[in-house]
């Protein structure tokens, strides 16, 4: 009898997209089921208890490590570790792939507080106890570790999979599919709503070639005589060239305060490029800037635990602002037919 696995893939979301495309990708290749939660990237508690029934309709368990350690409930666990510690208690067979090494993953998707560090280190320790592993580099490898280790692990602990209703006559096993099946289409019209939103709101923002109008002050000072004069100033300039000016220092993650002092500095420097004194945007502007490029999906603000214990919003790059950047402000290589065409003129 033909039988299909279904395989739960468990990630943190946003930093390894790619690495769960991949792996989706080659579990479909080798005719395994998998089965995520891609339409609950933001995890509640609520959430979380329909995640347990996806697991438990499971035959295996494959866990992804990056350099995240992920939302946090509210026991202070991630809800990463939650899967992880679920499927290990109703005793679904798991299947780890851990990052080979840690340090050289890029500062934006990797955990820059120490609590989580140290929460992420102790879960990857946890994971890696008493249980054969492996480990990845790049999103590259990942297909053919699935393909070479999935096959085995079927072989060796054989769970009981699902075949097609019409190859077998217990009645049970039709009210199993079933369900599934209502389970299925319930997620796929959460997730066409969710695509279906996000398409109306990205049609509705402006893009990268669209002018917005930036105002703030120019604060100088004259001398003992004459004091401190503020002078106001306006710049009307693209979206493409405010993230193309401020982008590059988004790269060292400034706090809050830090993202305006350069976002109004290089704004200002743009079409003032003399200047003295102190340079500050207009705050509703700042806060504009924030929420359009966040909108965007360029830059992901974050409240972030400080070195000294406190709490700030930092700002980060995503994934697609660093591809932006580099399309903006990397370097084309000249036409080399063309230069030599003028010189032999």
């Amino acid at each position: 009898m033909d039988k299909r696995y279904q395989v739960f893939v468990s990630s943190t979301f946003a930093d390894l997209k790619d690495e769960r495309a991949k792996v989706t990708q080659a579990l479909m290749e080798i005719d395994c089921i998998p089965a995520g939660m891609e339409i609950f990237p933001a995890i509640d508690q609520e959430q979380f208890e329909f995640i347990k029934k996806i697991i438990d309709d499971c035959d295996y368990y494959l866990l992804i490590i990056g350099g995240r350690y992920g939302s946090l409930s509210e026991n202070g666990i991630s809800y990463t570790e939650k899967e992880y510690d679920y499927a290990v208690e109703i005793g679904i067979k798991v299947i780890a792939f851990l990052h080979g090494d840690p340090g050289t993953i890029p500062l934006n998707k990797s955990e820059v507080n120490e609590d989580t560090r140290a929460k992420l280190t102790a879960f990857r320790n946890k994971v890696a106890t008493n249980r054969l592993v492996k480990f990845w580099i790049n999103a590259e490898e990942l297909p053919g570790l699935v393909a070479m280790n999935l096959p085995k692990t079927i072989k060796t602990y054989p769970a009981i999979g699902w075949v097609r209703a019409n190859t077998v006559g217990d009645p049970s096993i039709y009210q199993e599919m079933n369900e599934l099946r209502k389970e299925n289409s319930i997620l796929k019209e959460l997730l066409n709503s969710k695509a279906e939103k996000e398409t109306i709101l990205q049609e509705e923002l402006a893009g990268l070639d669209d002018l917005i109008t930036l105002n703030g002050n120019n604060r100088t000072y004259g001398g003992r005589n004459y004091g401190y004069r503020n002078t106001s100033w306006s710049v009307s300039i693209t979206w493409g060239k405010v993230f193309a000016l401020i982008a590059p220092r988004l790269l060292e993650c400034p706090n809050d305060s830090e993202a305006k002092k350069i976002i109004s500095e290089q704004i200002y420097l743009a079409e003032h490029p003399k200047t003295s004194g102190t340079v500050i945007l207009d705050d509703q502007d700042f806060q504009t800037i924030k929420i359009h490029l966040k909108s965007m999906g360029l830059v992901s603000p974050q409240v972030t635990k400080t070195a000294n214990g406190g709490a700030a919003l930092f700002w980060f790059l995503t994934s697609l602002g660093e591809e932006t950047l580099i399309k903006l402000r990397s370097v084309k290589k000249l036409n080399t037919n063309a230069e030599q065409n003028t010189v032999d003129e």
